[in-house]
């Protein structure tokens, strides 16, 4: 049978690629003989170790499946049903998970806020803290940050301590979407030496969910609180709404596996450089424009629609993101420099 598999789709999403090597022989190996189960396994427990050494610092870790529960189920953790949750108007939670932080919270509202390049900063949240009157009003409960952003940009940790800063001073806690976490360490550790420590707790930040999926595990995230007050009774959160994994030992051997291995940090760097050598190629070429210079594994261009409609008729696969014309285009850990090549060529042809 001929393989569904297609380079086509490669800059879709990096949701597109694969379980990457480590995660896969991980699997494998928790694959043998029987353990505990509902996380009292070996692996499980080395992989809460592991993540408590990355970040420095003593932490609560629970692993559901999905970004949505992670993001949801964290900001549960946080908010009241009465409260809101403060996040850019772009956010995945207010534009990709179909109510489920809401739902999780109990009646939580999203305050969407614009800011430029898929960011926030004080001033765009200060000024949230003066609608209403009174109970009227959804009092404030979370500040929510996307790392690395829906537009691929970064935040840098003066950046975050300054919001976080903000949002504690008003009794807020602060969650940070890290879907893409593994991007935004390998981009600012190359760039400024900054560590996991630096871009979470050492900044102000309360609670990650970290992603695991889209740098190369199959169906596993990681919450982790850094306030660990905040994690009473979670584990009843996670069971409660159905992402307690039975043979969760899968989970913690993935994550073992890629964090012992250093693969998280690898497979997110390689897919920032399939970012970046796509952008270069791209900017070079007539009536192609890039919206944004990328930060991560995210590259935002705004192509005629003869181009776009060219290469989707050549089969290849993106999203429009941005305006009428503006299209992101994503590196994953999978990607293949023949496939940045075969896109640039593809362009060249049609152009």
């Amino acid at each position: 049978m001929k393989s569904p598999v297609s380079s086509f789709q490669t800059f879709a999403s990096d949701n597109t690629a694969g379980v990457c090597p480590e995660a896969w022989a991980a699997l494998a190996e928790a694959n043998a003989g029987a353990v505990p189960s509902y996380g009292d396994d070996g692996w499980t427990e080395r992989a809460k170790v592991l993540i408590g050494e990355l970040f420095e610092t003593e932490c609560e870790v629970f692993f559901v499946f999905n970004g949505t529960a992670a993001n949801s189920l964290a900001l549960s953790a946080l908010c009241p049903r009465y409260t809101s949750i403060l996040c850019h108007a772009i956010a995945h939670i207010e534009a990709d998970e179909c109510g489920a932080p809401e739902f999780f919270t109990g009646g939580s509202k999203l305050i969407p806020i614009p800011g430029d390049g898929g960011k926030l900063r004080p001033a765009d949240v200060k000024a949230v803290f003066g609608r209403g009157h009174g109970v009227h009003h959804p009092k404030p409960g979370a500040l929510s940050l996307t790392q690395s952003t829906e537009l691929g940009t970064l935040y840098r940790p003066a950046e975050i301590r300054a919001l976080a800063e903000l949002a504690h001073a008003h009794g807020l806690g602060v969650h940070v979407d890290g879907a893409r976490f593994a991007n935004a360490a390998a981009a600012l550790s190359a760039s400024e030496g900054a560590s996991p420590a630096d871009l979470t707790w050492r900044a102000g930040v309360d609670v990650l969910s970290f992603g695991g999926t889209k740098n190369g595990m199959l169906g596993t995230e990681a919450v982790v609180f850094f306030n660990r007050t905040l994690a009473r009774d979670f584990a009843y959160r996670v069971k409660q709404s159905g992402q307690l994994a039975s043979k969760l030992r899968y989970a913690g051997a993935q994550w073992a596996a890629m964090l012992e291995s250093g693969a998280w940090l690898r497979n997110a760097a390689r897919a920032n450089g399939v970012a970046a050598r796509l952008a270069e190629g791209l900017r070079v070429l007539p009536g192609v424009r890039l919206v944004l210079e990328p930060e991560a594994n995210a590259v935002f261009v705004e192509l005629p629609p003869t181009l776009a409609s060219g290469l989707a008729g050549r089969g290849w696969s993106f999203h429009r993101f941005i305006g009428e014309h503006g299209y992101r285009l994503m590196g994953s850990w999978a990607t293949r420099e023949a496939d940045v090549e075969a896109l640039l060529g593809d362009l060249k042809d049609l152009l």
